[in-house]
């Protein structure tokens, strides 16, 4: 189906395959092209989105405490969170290119209101299993990267680099902004209305995906940002499991898929899985209060936008493959330092720590998506899905093995450490990648 836009009438009229409109004004000419009102509202989506991913760290206490649950039990839950979370992302991809960008992202932030919604009526683990874990996995798989990486793909010839950096800065924006907001409810009015608070920030940003979001540029009858050529909008492509599957199986044969995919399982083990997650309720069993460590993590999201930024603007100019070698080294480095940074109190050596994470937190994803493009081209939106599900799996598994660990040893120091350890093998798998990736993107 083809989509009008109210504010192009005249363009409308003409069927998008039909070629591009006549020549605009001069005046319309200086106007931004409409790629980058497109990346705005995916950028202020992302950042409503992300209230729900800001929750799980500060819930970990509170639910021990009130129900007795272990740590173990809500990490499990938070671990299906985010597996679901990835292995949602490459059909969620697949369903974009059958029904639409903004049909698939409207009926994801629905079901991640009614999943966080129905918590506060929770008396059992399955139920936080079920309602946290399954619906509000499935929906947020339905969007974050898998909507940034087909927005880029539908809308951007070029700095493709770049707005992917900026798209996945939103995630940092909207934890920077959520983060001490739920922080604080928590600490004053229990997790609840901290939990409603969710609900009503995913369901506020539907009626904005539904007005101003635009599948691809012929709905409005413009080219891709960059672009030489007028390119017709494809037809729906039906079977989006089996187009999934089949592109899985496809890549699968492929020695990057692996490398890519074992690298990005450790970023989400690293970052989602253990600091997301964990962070807060570590830095509360050495005294710290719950606020300033969950205003900590948000400070990551302040220099996570300019990391995640810079990262995409190095991706437009340097071996992608070196760019991940280095963050994944420097996040190591810093990993092995955090046990004994963690105290009661913030002081400049924890500070720097959280500087030096918060530019290294996704800067990893910019380079990983480049390198998705250039092993798998048209593909690519798909492929990065999978990839994406190897993250949150990755992610998952730390999340309940930290929680594990806490129980059983008392401490989160092994499980950082471990952490360190895994982001040295990411650095050298990162290194391995030959071919077509040694080229810039």
């Amino acid at each position: 189906m083809t989509h009008t836009s109210p504010d192009l009438p005249v363009r409308a009229e003409a069927p998008a395959s039909a070629g591009p409109p006549p020549g605009p004004s001069p005046a319309r000419r200086r106007r931004p092209h409409r790629a980058w009102s497109v990346a705005a509202v995916t950028f202020l989506t992302l950042i409503g989105a992300a209230g729900f991913a800001s929750l799980p760290g500060l819930l970990i206490d509170p639910l021990h405490d009130e129900f007795h649950w272990s740590r173990g039990t809500i990490g499990f839950a938070v671990s299906v969170n985010l597996a679901l979370y990835g292995l949602t992302a490459p059909f969620a991809a697949a369903l974009m290119d059958r029904f639409g960008i903004r049909r698939v992202a409207a009926a994801a932030l629905t079901v991640i209101a009614v999943g966080a919604g129905l918590t506060v009526y929770m008396t059992a683990s399955w139920q936080l299993i079920l309602l946290w874990g399954v619906l509000v996995g499935l929906g947020s798989g339905s969007m974050a990267l898998a909507l940034a990486a087909t927005v880029t793909n539908r809308w951007f010839v070029a700095r493709r680099g770049l707005v992917t950096g900026v798209l996945t800065a939103a995630g940092a924006s909207g934890q920077l902004i959520f983060l001490p907001l739920l922080s604080m409810i928590v600490e004053r009015h229990s997790w609840r209305p901290a939990a409603v608070t969710v609900a009503l920030a995913a369901l506020a940003v539907v009626p904005l995906v539904w007005l101003l979001l635009r599948d691809h540029p012929a709905d409005v009858g413009v080219r891709p940002y960059g672009a030489e050529e007028f390119v017709p909008k494809p037809p729906p492509r039906h079977g989006a499991a089996r187009r999934a599957l089949r592109i899985l199986v496809s890549a699968a044969k492929t020695g990057p898929f692996w490398l890519l995919s074992g690298t990005f399982a450790i970023c989400g083990a690293t970052t989602n899985g253990l600091v997301k997650t964990h962070f807060v309720p570590a830095a509360h069993d050495h005294g710290m209060p719950m606020t300033a460590a969950a205003s900590l993590l948000a400070v990551i999201g302040i220099f996570d936008i300019a990391g995640t930024v810079g990262s995409g603007w190095l991706t437009d100019r340097f071996d992608t493959r070196r760019l991940l070698a280095v963050y994944y080294g420097l996040r190591g480095l810093s990993l092995l330092f955090l046990p004994v940074l963690l105290s009661s109190t913030v002081h400049p050596p924890m500070v720097f720590f959280i500087v030096f994470y918060g530019l290294d937190w996704v800067a990893t994803v910019p380079p990983t998506l480049a390198l998705c493009r250039l092993y798998y081209g048209e593909d690519s939106a798909i492929v990065f899905g999978w990839v994406l599900a190897a993250h949150q799996v990755g992610a998952a598994l730390i999340a309940y093995l930290g929680g594990l660990a806490r129980d059983a040893f008392g401490t989160y120091d092994p499980v950082w450490y471990a952490s360190g350890a895994l982001c040295a093998l990411a650095a050298l798998m990162a290194l391995v990648l030959r071919g077509r990736a040694g080229a810039r993107t």
